[in-house]
């Protein structure tokens, strides 16, 4: 319900034009590198689509069922991190906000508010998709930092260490052990978790001098409430988060292996260990959102590095190019489709707050 004011509060200066549409020129400019510089120079696109076009009968239906089950991964960490949702319902909210991700310049902050307002329709208060979005986003994260920790230790099995992947490896591995201590002092108890949050808006407070931005407040009391909300849950699920998050990340490394191998990169040139290595790095590059959806950084990362890695370089484009067909294109008319359905859909529809409650969600959520 919408409250009326009986009078507006002052409007910030907007930005100036050529401020809001640096980034947007940037992410246009960046993919036409890649795609119309980069990727001509680097290979022949006629040898590239020879490549696709090689693939039998019973590989594009392998890539189908295997592009299809990555589309359902996600749902399955959803529903873990959300009691109370239904897998039809987590699979309308992937789905619709993975093609707005896709598709728009900022589309991760617009997808952010297409969640709060797709579970507000289904009865879910904020509170509850703030708790199921930060769980899940931490999980997310957490399997980033350690999948090239894995990759790496992995290499060192199958090829000497050199010191740029000791050092890479360090690093990730350092990154996951903050990560892992500070989310364990968060929820270690409410006094815990407010200094965290003390600490952290002290942090993000001292990085908006230079942007001439008001220091941020109350991020103690919201860490505690946030400690307090999540505590249950992680006592009950973080095992079912683990592996589905898991799951999640293994299965489009799955598509991407698949995709390499039908288009004639074979093992020989490039391992599995050597292309999750790099897969999992080029999947590091998508924590900063240059571009929707990791558009055109994505592309350059792979075959880069799976061409320094062995691969012949028409095979390598050809696969990462079917990889993304199939894990970025794909999404988005699926999206679009669901999207459609939550706007028509009335039968799903609750008042606000009134989803099914279970014994993980506390009362003030």
């Amino acid at each position: 319900m919408t409250t009326l004011v009986p009078e507006s509060p002052p409007q910030k200066d907007k930005k100036p034009l050529w401020r809001r549409l640096i980034g947007p020129a940037f992410s246009v400019v960046l993919v036409v590198a890649v795609y119309f510089w980069f990727l001509p120079q680097f290979t022949s696109l006629s040898a590239v689509w020879a490549a696709v076009a090689d693939m039998s009968w019973w590989q594009v239906t392998v890539l189908a069922l295997a592009a299809i089950w990555n589309l359902a991964t996600y749902q399955f960490v959803m529903v873990t991190a959300t009691p109370g949702m239904t897998v039809r319902q987590a699979t309308v909210s992937t789905e619709t906000t993975t093609a707005v991700s896709n598709t728009l310049v900022g589309g991760a902050a617009i997808a952010l508010g297409l969640t709060y307002s797709m579970n507000s329709s289904w009865g879910f208060s904020r509170s509850r998709t703030s708790v199921s979005l930060l769980v899940s986003g931490l999980w997310n994260n957490f399997a980033k930092l350690g999948l090239p920790v894995l990759a790496l230790v992995l290499l060192a099995f199958t090829a000497p260490p050199t010191a740029g992947r000791v050092l890479t490896g360090v690093l990730g591995l350092a990154g996951l052990i903050a990560a892992a201590v500070l989310l364990w002092l968060a929820l270690r108890s409410r006094e815990s978790a407010a200094r965290v949050g003390r600490g952290l808006g002290k942090l993000v407070s001292t990085m908006l001098v230079p942007l001439h931005r008001d220091p941020v407040s109350g991020w103690d009391k919201a860490m505690a409430k946030f400690r307090d909300r999540t505590v249950l849950l992680l006592r009950a699920r973080w095992h079912w988060l683990t592996l589905t998050t898991v799951v999640s990340h293994l299965s489009l490394f799955l598509v991407l292996l698949l995709c390499l191998r039908f288009c004639g990169v074979s093992a020989a040139q490039v391992g599995w260990i050597e292309a999750l290595a790099v897969y999992s790095f080029a999947r590091l590059l998508t924590a900063i959102p240059f571009t929707p959806g990791g558009l055109g950084i994505i592309e350059f990362a792979l075959i880069a590095g799976l061409s320094a890695a062995g691969g012949t370089r028409s095979a390598v484009a050809a696969g990462v190019l079917v990889f993304r067909i199939l894990t970025y294109v794909l999404p988005i008319p699926v999206g679009v489709l669901t999207y459609v359905f939550w706007q028509r859909n009335r039968s799903w529809r609750r008042p606000p707050n009134s989803a099914p409650r279970t014994d993980l969600v506390p009362e003030t959520v």
